[in-house]
């Protein structure tokens, strides 16, 4: 592991490696120290089982044994803490109810990279490729770096361990020694294992293959002695195949065939294809590879049969251009010319083939189909112990046929394919955390191909990797200059799409030209909106230019959809086949608007994600045309989808390109898409001028009030709630109410809640929003009642009914996860936190916030990630654990300061934290800094609930310095901002009993009430003054 490396192409945030010393790196390479022995026997045990979750019990025994601590939970708690320091990813290792995971992928832990590639270097072996298994096996072994966990020898689990890895290394190395013998070291291996049979048997087998015949008989004896004398056994089956063979003198089955080119360059991925090619080959007698031109359909038969132990015979039929001259061509092919046979072709070549067990690699089909067909089905029929193998772009169609469909690869093996081929001709050329992701791209613009891939790859000669990405749209320029020895229609990417379009009939060359101005896919309705019938289209699948996927939907390679676009523009028809295509998908996306609020939600939701790519290209095309009356009603009806499904952020540039058109709009859409950027504006970060953006939403209130439209009567409360207008706002909603439809109702009823906690009422604010969810779901509107449920949860944790506030949030987070996957739930999950630690449980509350830390997958990710951090530094601070509260706070403040998320209310929030913790540390005077700092932050945008978390740390400052009055008087202005007493928030509640304990009960409740019947301006100024 020294040095940085990429596990198959991919550059991970940390690697460990056990083979050997500890070893602990970086993404990018940098060593990192653990120090202490049980540190490091903690790591290499959750190592060895990565992803897995390792009980308190598990760990304990692994490193203490029979003898733990008196508190080993504490002590176990200790050393993970200690350990998350030090680590390069903290988050890597995860605290869950009943244990501890360490969420590292396999290939990022040497001894698991070691198992993969052992296990595909034996499955190389086992396929006759031999060459492919050394190298996987070589790399292998190049992994170990000394004795296994050579450094925690002592741990109570490390001797099971390295038994099972040194066997593991034993086995590994018997295969690589097996596909590339090396005398030497078989003599070195049988003398340090003398009772391991196979070792023995491989050097029998490579003496002989050498001419040492004597010494290989000698060999077995030996052993056989040795067998006798300590086991009283017999040599065993393998060991005995060895000693006939060599008395015999046979030499080890052919695995490559003289028809067959030896390849020049490996052969990367593809494992699983071979073994199920070599398995169909086995039960069926006509096999047909399928797929696209550049898919790697020759080079994947070729090692296919290089592994069989049947003669192969390759017919290229790639230069064969009439179909009379495809008999000649296999008579060439299976050398029949040195035949006495003088009858017709047929003839000829069946009294060569029907000798015995062989394969007709027929290659390259497709221009030559009907032929190609005819003559592999008479060939069958005439020789019966006959195997056809054919490659072509579509199926021969004969009865019994079995089809393989040859793929573009998958992501790591087509990164591998672009490492192998740039390496080639730019020695030195690496992987690394800057190139990797250019990589990825350019491996998935080009679709996987591999043809594709390694002309891409080729140009590294003379560009760097951005310099190929970046040319990626003009592909049929860049990349051209294949292989001078190659077919014309395969040096070039566009020859080898041209050669396909070729083939195709006018009407089928028609549609799929039209058909390449889907972006996302497309199901056969949306195809027929564009010219398609069902007939056409199942004839460019049969041809491999669509592919079908679930859905059922069809789906083009972008490499074939550009070259289809080009031809497209050469005809002149663009505009009008993006013009149909715009009306499909904009009647689509106002199909999915109208039933985003009701039963039909999840599946509009998979609908619309599913064609998401394709309404964008909707939209993208009446921006480019200046029809803002489409381009508003896309954007209108598609806003609430990009709301519920994450994309708030995403959502803002589409909504203000679609607003600054000059064309004339269509009213409704226009106010809702106002709206939906201004919302979203509002909701996703950063935010340059909130005060602006709400002047905006009060001038399209005035045009919306009251509007029967079930999101236009929104518009004024959302307005009036931004204002934190309470009086205005519960005005307009009662005026809303009377044109409302029952989702707005709810959704008004949920905006009355918010407005009347802000009021100080909570008892209306939880009424209010039970009725809402009750609402939600009467109508079908999941989101809506996860919203609820959510807010219903957080007014009961002011009221200590943790069983409603546990409740609500558990199906409020499945309601999430339920409507998006990729949302890991994490305002629902804070709260949750903050509900188990306030039961008590401590462990369920930090296992919520392990989650949320290590959420990457949604927009609010890194503030997920952030408040998680906060969480845990205020549970660390509650059992005082000073310094991992430090460290989780300020954890906190890196995240989002390196996100560029611009929040001062999270700021505020952090400086609070850490305001609490400086009273803790006894620093009075940061404590009173901080806490104006805060002050200042949350009051710049409005915030009133961290500005009532910022009286507290006020009270708790004053209290200590002596001011005890002047402190109750702030909690009780902190009451007045957050509209209820928060009685159960352990940082009030501990304040609270310090300065009854000072003041007594009498003069603390008259101080506090002084604070609590403040009016809100009051009781802001009384925060920001003290």
């Amino acid at each position: 592991m020294a040095g940085s490396y990429a596990s198959g192409g991919k550059v991970g945030i940390m690697r460990v490696g056990i083979l050997g010393p500890l070893e602990v790196r970086s993404g990018g390479g940098e060593a990192v120290t653990i120090g202490g022995a049980r540190l490091r026997a903690l790591l290499v045990r959750l190592a060895l089982d990565p992803g897995r979750l390792i009980t308190h019990d598990e760990l304990a025994e692994a490193l203490w044994g029979d003898a733990p601590p008196a508190d080993r939970a504490n002590a176990l708690q200790s050393l993970v803490s200690r350990l998350r320091r030090v680590l390069p990813d903290p988050a890597a290792l995860r605290s869950e109810p009943g244990g501890y995971r360490l969420t590292l992928p396999k290939e990022d832990v040497d001894a698991h990279r070691f198992a993969a590639l052992a296990a595909s270097g034996r499955a190389a072996l086992a396929s006759g490729d031999h060459r492919r298994a050394a190298g996987l096996l070589g790399e292998a072994a190049a992994l170990w770096r000394g004795r296994p966990l050579a450094d925690v020898a002592d741990a109570p689990f490390a001797d099971a361990a390295v038994a099972g890895l040194d066997e593991a290394w034993l086995t590994a190395t018997e295969d690589r020694l097996e596909a590339e013998p090396v005398i030497s070291e078989l003599r070195d291996l049988a003398a340090r294992h003398p009772l391991r049979e196979r070792v023995h048997a491989l050097l029998m087998r490579a003496l002989a293959a050498s001419g040492r015949r004597a010494e290989a008989l000698t060999v077995f004896e030996e052993v056989r002695h040795v067998l006798a004398d300590e086991l009283g056994v017999d040599p065993g089956a393998e060991l005995r195949e060895a000693h006939l063979a060599v008395l015999r003198e046979e030499q080890a089955p052919r695995r490559g065939r003289p028809a067959l080119r030896a390849p020049l360059t490996s052969f990367v991925g593809r494992d699983h294809d071979m073994a199920e090619i070599a398995r169909r080959l086995a039960d069926s007698r006509l096999v047909t590879l399928v797929g696209p031109g550049g898919a790697g359909k020759t080079r994947l038969a070729s090692t296919v049969a290089a592994g069989l132990d049947r003669p192969v015979w390759l017919v290229e039929l790639a230069p064969v251009t009439n179909p009379d001259d495809v008999p000649q061509a296999v008579l060439t092919a299976v050398g029949a010319g040195q035949t006495k046979a003088q009858e017709g072709t047929i003839a000829r070549i069946v009294e060569v083939l029907s000798g015995g067990e062989g394969v007709l690699l027929l290659d390259n089909c497709e221009h030559l189909i009907d032929a190609a067909a005819r003559l592999a089905d008479e060939l069958l029929g005439l020789c019966p112990r006959l195997t056809v193998l054919a490659t072509s772009r579509e199926a021969l169609g004969i009865f019994g046929e079995s089809l393989w469909p040859v793929p573009p690869l998958a992501d790591e093996p087509a990164v591998r394919l672009f490492l192998d081929r740039a390496e080639a001709v730019r020695p030195g050329f690496a992987l690394t955390e800057a190139n990797t992701p250019v990589v990825r791209e350019i491996c998935r613009r080009l679709d996987g191909l591999p043809l594709a891939i390694e002309l891409a790859a080729a140009r590294l000669r003379s560009l760097t990797v951005d310099q190929v990405a970046a040319r990626l749209d003009d592909r049929f320029r860049l990349l051209t200059g294949g292989s001078r020895t190659a077919m014309a229609r395969h040096q070039t990417l566009r020859a080898v799409v041209a050669w396909s379009w070729d083939l195709l009939g006018d009407d089928e060359r028609d549609l799929a030209e039209r058909l390449a101005v889907f972006p996302g896919g497309f199901t056969a309705e949306a195809a027929e909106a564009v010219g398609g019938s069902l007939d056409l289209l199942a004839a460019l699948v049969d041809r491999s230019l669509l592919q079908l996927i679930d859905g059922p939907r069809y789906r083009m390679l972008e490499t074939i959809r550009e070259y289809g676009l080009e031809r497209l523009a050469e005809r002149g028809e663009v505009d009008e086949v993006r013009r149909a295509h715009t009306r499909y998908f904009l009647d689509l996306a106002e199909q999915g608007g109208a039933q985003m609020h009701g039963h039909g939600q999840l599946s509009w939701i998979r609908i619309l994600g599913t064609d998401h790519d394709n309404l964008l290209a909707a939209f993208h095309y009446a921006i480019e045309r200046g029809d803002a009356a489409t381009a508003t009603r896309i954007t209108a009806a598609l806003g609430t989808f990009w709301m519920i499904t994450g994309r708030r952020s995403e959502s803002v540039p589409w909504l203000k390109s679609a607003l600054d058109l000059d064309g004339e709009p269509d009213r409704n859409a226009w106010l809702i898409t106002t709206m939906m950027y201004l919302l979203n504006s509002l909701m996703s970060q950063p935010v340059e001028d909130v005060d602006g953006l709400i002047a905006r939403f009060g001038e399209i209130s005035r045009q919306a009030e009251v509007d029967d439209d079930p999101l236009l009567c929104l518009i004024t409360p959302i307005y009036h709630l931004f204002l934190d207008d309470v009086d205005g706002g519960l005005a307009a909603i009662d005026r809303a109410f009377g044109v409302a439809s029952p989702w707005s109702r709810a959704m008004l009823l949920m905006f009355r809640g918010f407005m009347l906690e802000n009021e100080g009422d909570p008892n209306g604010m939880l009424a209010d929003l039970r009725e809402a969810a009750v609402g939600f779901r009467e109508v079908g509107d999941r989101w809506g009642l996860a919203q609820a449920l959510t807010f219903i949860a957080d007014a009961a944790m002011l009221f200590g009914d943790f069983d409603l506030v546990v409740k609500s949030l558990e199906e409020a987070i499945e309601l999430t996860r339920l409507l998006n996957p990729d949302d890991d739930a994490g305002h629902q999950r804070m709260y949750l936190a903050t509900a188990r630690s306030r039961q008590g449980d401590v462990e369920g509350a930090r296992h919520e916030l392990r989650l949320m830390a290590e959420s990457r997958r949604n927009e609010w990710s890194i503030r997920d990630a952030a408040f998680s951090r906060i969480g845990l530094g205020d549970l660390a601070r509650e059992v005082g654990d000073l310094v991992e509260a430090r460290f989780q706070y300020e954890q906190a403040a890196v995240a989002v300061d390196q996100s560029g998320i611009v929040s001062p209310q999270f700021r505020a929030l952090v400086l609070t934290c850490l305001g609490h913790l400086a009273v803790a540390e006894g620093d009075l005077e940061a404590a009173a800094s901080l806490a104006a700092e805060a002050a200042g932050l949350a009051d710049s945008v409005r915030d009133r609930p961290v500005l009532a978390r910022v009286g507290v740390l006020a009270a708790e400052v004053e209290g200590v310095r002596g001011n005890a009055e002047g402190a109750a008087r702030l909690l009780g202005a902190s009451e007045q901002l957050r509209g209820a007493p928060d009685a159960y928030n352990p940082d009030v509640f501990r304040i609270s009993v310090q300065l009854r304990e000072t003041l007594g009960e009498e003069a603390y409740q008259q101080a506090y009430g002084k604070g609590a019947a403040l009016d809100r301006p009051a009781a802001i100024d009384q925060v920001l003054r003290r």
